[in-house]
């Protein structure tokens, strides 16, 4: 009988220590999910686009009130820590001093280009399964935003697509509207 090989898992804690060791090239784009790291889709034209339009009109529309956290990790689980394109982040910790955890964020928001699939399918489970509580996929083929709120077991209760004549608002803020047509 032949041994099935065994992959090897990483911890968060062990992935930020290869970083710290040089492991990593300053322009390698990974993050670590379910113990493996994970090379993330390059950036396109159009995605680093939609990305600084939505931080852009999420710093003006939330200012005071939540933080917009762009392309910066989220600690899910002891194994997993993407990073996701946007998030916001509740005011009241001291990210110097801990770990963005899903119990700061508001709102996640993954800007999917070529990435799609992914991002609906392993991405969103995973945010999912750690309690967070809103998440956007901006959809920039389809000129649309997709609003995943109340999450349960793997995925969300609730689904809302956005077209691009919408205006979504975190649920956290609702007077936070965000025009799709000016994001993409």
């Amino acid at each position: 009988m032949l041994a099935q090989p065994v992959k090897r898992r990483f911890t968060v804690e062990e992935y930020h220590r290869m970083g710290e060791a040089g492991i990593f090239h300053p322009d390698d784009r990974v993050e670590l999910i379910e113990g493996a790291i994970v090379q993330m889709s390059p950036i396109g034209q159009l995605h680093a686009f939609t990305v600084m339009m939505l931080n852009n009109l999420l710093v003006q529309a939330v200012a005071g009130r939540a933080l917009v956290s762009p392309g910066n990790p989220v600690r899910l689980t002891r194994w997993t820590e993407p990073q996701p394109d946007l998030m916001l982040l509740r005011l009241d910790a001291d990210y110097r001093e801990e770990f963005v955890e899903p119990r700061h964020v508001l709102l996640v928001v993954e800007v999917a280009d070529t990435s799609l699939a992914y991002d609906r399918g392993v991405k969103l489970r995973l945010y999912a399964q750690a309690g967070i509580l809103e998440v956007w996929i901006v959809d920039v083929q389809h000129e649309r935003v997709e609003v995943h709120r109340d999450p349960a077991g793997e995925g969300y209760r609730t689904v809302e697509v956005v077209p691009r004549t919408g205006r979504p608002s975190p649920a956290a803020l609702p007077d936070a509207q965000i025009a799709v047509a000016e994001i993409l």
